[in-house]
């Protein structure tokens, strides 16, 4: 059984339809600094709810005492953290997985894969990879949601491209939206992009893995330069 400890409910905000920023104060715990990797996630509890696994949304910092969370609704868990006011208590665990192995795309190109929530979990790994930004060559985000009011962090997609990494959104849902940009899943937007020196880092629903993973087989990236958040 995992250890649990107390995170202080600090800040909250919604980030885009369906989907809102929470923010735990660790501070005082020993959970301080053990993110160590983008892509690590935690376990969350509240007193009779089941826990559940959430990503990790900010960057790994030495001696960290915040971390951010996307919550999606619709489930009692997320639907009760999201209605906890400023200063609320909740379970959490230390990071748990590898997270992602980003020390293997220094030298290469990095496409980065993301829809809907999974967003989360590929926003460390952007943050990681502009405090080193030279060590690596093209970075491209393909960056996937239902509809154009359900992209999170909308307000960092500027500076994540003034940070020289080239942000491609596609909508899958559009409807009468007006939405005048790509439609379609994140995988059919590689087009021709050259992805004989790249490393691709994934994080979605499981139908999107797939795509994902048999898109770039296709072109004939190698498993093992794809990466999950495992």
């Amino acid at each position: 059984m995992p250890d649990w400890h107390s995170g202080v409910v600090t800040a909250r905000s919604p980030a885009a339809d369906g989907l809102t920023d929470l923010v735990l104060d660790i501070q005082g715990t020993p959970l301080e600094g053990t993110h160590l990797h983008p892509g690590q996630y935690v376990r969350l509890s509240l007193p009779g709810l089941q826990a559940s696994l959430f990503a990790i949304a900010s960057a790994p910092e030495p001696h960290g005492t915040r971390w951010e969370f996307l919550l999606k609704d619709g489930s009692p868990l997320p639907d009760a953290l999201i209605r906890l006011p400023l200063g609320a208590k909740v379970q959490v665990t230390a990071p748990e997985g590898t997270g992602f192995p980003l020390e293997r795309a220094r030298g290469h190109d990095v496409l980065l894969f993301a829809t809907g929530s999974g967003i989360s979990a590929i926003r460390p790994l952007i943050a990681s990879v502009r405090r080193e930004r030279d060590t690596f060559g093209r970075v491209k985000l393909y960056f996937g949601a239902r509809t154009p009011t359900a992209f999170a962090y909308q307000g960092e997609l500027h500076a994540w491209e003034g940070g020289d990494i080239q942000v491609v959104r596609t909508v899958s849902r559009p409807g009468a939206s007006g939405w005048q940009g790509l439609t379609g899943y994140v995988q059919a937007h590689l087009g021709e992009e050259s992805v004989q020196n790249a490393r691709a880092f994934v994080c979605g629903q499981p139908d999107m893995v797939r795509g994902v993973l048999d898109a770039l087989k296709e072109r004939g990236v190698p498993r093992e330069h794809i990466f999950f958040n495992y």
